[in-house]
């Protein structure tokens, strides 16, 4: 879309003359560019373009953009479970180690002598007024004890994003409770182990806010692990990260790691016999296909 807002009766129109086959009855597609928005959906049926004008490629339909967006969809809801895992279990270690090792400083996710200065310095930033208010525990806990600047880390760090538990990790002046943690998720080397969370980060992030998973790309390569084969020794694809999170799952729970392996075949196997979606599973996700 341009710079000028459309009605749907217009983008109907756009999307004929660029070629699409609407193979839904009008009220059905205007169902969907009212649910799911023209702009949004752009993204589903740019792989179906052929040109710099938008045009589509011969027999695109309708539908099969509907089918891509929906594939992202469940992708993102299957991949959300385990990704919720990995974090809890992640947060969980590093609360529990890091607290029992420094009994004497409840608070030693700011203090100078146990994390980086460049962790304490920004605690403020997300350690506020409307931090404290948000958050139950935090809040009562400030009700009870008025003169704590913080709450304890089994408290606070329970709030915090994925993302500032890595960095707090990342940061901590003791390497034995990193390398600890690292080898409890089966990595023995600590910078390989901190390059994978990033990119499961990544993707974690993508799913909670209802990001476009199908065609992702990492900035970077995901390290190379003697237990992980990529397809086409392609470390930055979406398929590449799900090897990545099926990893770490499964040092958690064999069975949940089961469970994950299971539900992707099973969704991407639902699409195998459509060979557009079929393409793009194999060539924007770069998953391969069982013979």
């Amino acid at each position: 879309m341009g710079k000028i807002a459309t009605n749907t009766d217009i983008q109907i129109k756009i999307l004929t003359k660029r070629g699409m086959i609407l193979d839904y009855d009008e009220s059905k597609i205007k169902e969907f560019l009212l649910d799911i928005g023209y702009y949004r959906l752009g993204f589903y049926w740019n792989p179906f373009e052929k040109d710099g004008n938008h045009n589509f490629v011969e027999n695109t339909k309708f539908s099969d953009v509907i089918k891509l967006y929906y594939l992202d969809v469940d992708l993102r809801n299957i991949l959300s479970k385990y990704l919720n895992r990995i974090e809890v279990n992640f947060r969980t270690k590093v609360v529990y180690y890091a607290s029992n090792k420094h009994k004497d400083s409840p608070t030693w996710f700011a203090d100078p002598s146990i994390v980086n200065r460049e962790v304490i310095d920004k605690i403020g930033d997300y350690y506020h007024e409307n931090f404290i208010r948000s958050n139950k525990p935090i809040k009562n806990h400030h009700k009870k004890y008025i003169n704590d600047k913080y709450a304890p880390a089994w408290k606070t760090i329970e709030f915090f994003t994925f993302g500032t538990v890595l960095s707090i990790f990342r940061n901590l002046k003791n390497n034995e409770i990193q390398e600890r943690i690292s080898k409890e998720f089966g990595i023995l080397n600590l910078s390989k182990f901190i390059n994978l969370l990033e990119k499961v980060i990544l993707v974690r992030n993508i799913c909670a806010h209802g990001g476009i998973l199908f065609d992702m790309r990492t900035p970077k390569g995901l390290s190379v692990l003697p237990d992980i084969t990529y397809n086409n020794k392609d470390r930055s694809s979406l398929d590449s990260c799900i090897k990545v999170i099926s990893f770490l799952i499964k040092q958690i729970s064999v069975n949940r790691h089961e469970e994950l392996t299971m539900e992707i075949r099973e969704l991407f196997e639902s699409h195998k016999e459509n060979d557009l979606l079929k393409s793009i599973i194999e060539n924007k996700i770069n998953y391969v296909y069982e013979k």
